[in-house]
């Protein structure tokens, strides 16, 4: 198996060359952008490219964007895409565009040599790899999605609104309801997101489940 690396810090790079040829990896290409690993492996293709999600110079998506142009010039060329952080919406690009010879891996599960030569032999073979954590991400966020979705539209908009931080009456003045009527709102919420709630008007004592309200609502949004 012959492999491009393309990753901007040169200790981890190198680490990572060390520990693919440990296990009879041909490392065909180190380069610290995106930009030198397009340019290098026009010539002699690999078959696989590891990739840093964030590289020079903006250090946000030039991963992704190199990943993506890459599988645009050779298609038969598998990438696996490492991050730091479990950052999935800019890695669902990749799947979303290209199902088949990706994969998605966090660096904390690189150092093991067995998953990582195991998810290059699985890209190579035209399978797609994505990270343990990542799916549990994923999978946390379709059941965030659900809970939303027991939700009117109203409610929603009044969670929204209090994830902006307004009080019982300022949202009742923002969406021009009664004040019983966003009691009623706000106790739907918690009913319907499985959070307790005293038996009377919502409250100070109430304090804690807006804040879980709230933190379903920010949680969904942030994976969307």
């Amino acid at each position: 198996m012959r492999v491009a690396v393309a990753e901007d810090s040169g200790i981890f790079r190198q680490a990572l060359v060390t520990l693919l040829t440990t296990v009879g990896v041909e490392v065909t290409v180190s380069a610290a952008s995106g930009e030198e690993l397009l340019a290098r492996v026009a010539e002699d293709p690999p078959d696989v490219a590891v990739v840093d999600l964030h590289m020079p110079p903006t250090h946000t998506n030039e991963g992704v964007v190199a990943a993506r142009e890459l599988m645009r010039r050779h298609p038969g060329i598998g990438v696996l895409v490492l991050s730091a952080y479990n950052e999935t919406p800019q890695a669902m690009e990749l799947f979303r565009d290209q199902p088949r010879r990706v994969g998605y891996l966090l660096k904390d599960h690189v150092t093991d040599v067995d998953n990582l030569r195991g998810a290059l032999e699985r890209v190579v073979r035209g399978e797609v790899v994505i990270d343990p954590d990542v799916v549990s991400r994923l999978v946390e966020a379709r059941h965030r999605e659900r809970e939303l979705a027991r939700l009117s539209g109203r409610e929603r908009e009044v969670l929204g609104l209090m994830a902006e931080g307004h009080s019982n009456a300022g949202i009742g003045k923002r969406l021009h309801l009664s004040a019983r009527t966003v009691e009623d709102h706000v106790r739907a919420i918690f009913t319907k997101l499985k959070i307790t709630s005293s038996g009377g008007p919502p409250g100070p004592q109430d304090s804690n489940k807006r804040v879980l309200a709230v933190l379903t609502w920010l949680r969904a949004a942030e994976t969307r």
